[in-house]
């Protein structure tokens, strides 16, 4: 099985970083739709089909994009030689990785607080969620270009 690892490094690598793109960008545009969700009239016809596009997203992009992401990213430490795991920018990122899965959750739960038309927050919370999944982005890119090259 390592040798599999060793061989095909770059596929894994390759399809990680597509995970990761795919699971980032589910959760830049879920926290958007909550924007406009949170301003519509419940069980309105725009109401529902928010709730449509929310679930779908979730189901089909977010929730994939995240476990294929956790389990290439931990095939790919697993295929290293663990040095990684000694070095402070690992250790950031790993953070972030794990904070990005916590703002996942959040986004599940506001998916389904939407879809039992409940609306406890505002849009401008929402506008504000939407931030987070970035700063941890960028913040995880620069410990990982960064942390790897000096």
């Amino acid at each position: 099985m390592f040798d599999l690892l060793v061989e095909y490094g770059n596929w894994i690598l390759a399809l990680h970083i597509i995970a990761v793109i795919a699971w980032m960008a589910g959760m830049l545009y879920l926290p958007r739709l909550f924007v406009y969700h949170a301003d519509t009239e419940p069980g309105s016809e725009v109401s529902e089909t928010f709730k449509v596009m929310e679930r779908r997203l979730l189901k089909a992009i977010l929730n994939p994009a995240m476990i294929a992401a956790w389990i290439l990213g931990i095939l790919l430490i697993w295929r290293s030689d663990w040095s990684y795991m000694s070095q402070g920018w690992m250790h950031g990122k790993l953070l972030m990785v794990l904070l990005m899965s916590g703002v996942h959750g959040v986004l599940v739960g506001h998916v389904r607080r939407f879809a039992n038309d409940e609306r406890e927050k505002s849009a401008r919370y929402y506008r504000v969620m939407n931030e987070i999944p970035t700063v941890l982005m960028i913040i995880t890119v620069f410990l990982v270009v960064i942390g790897t090259r000096g």
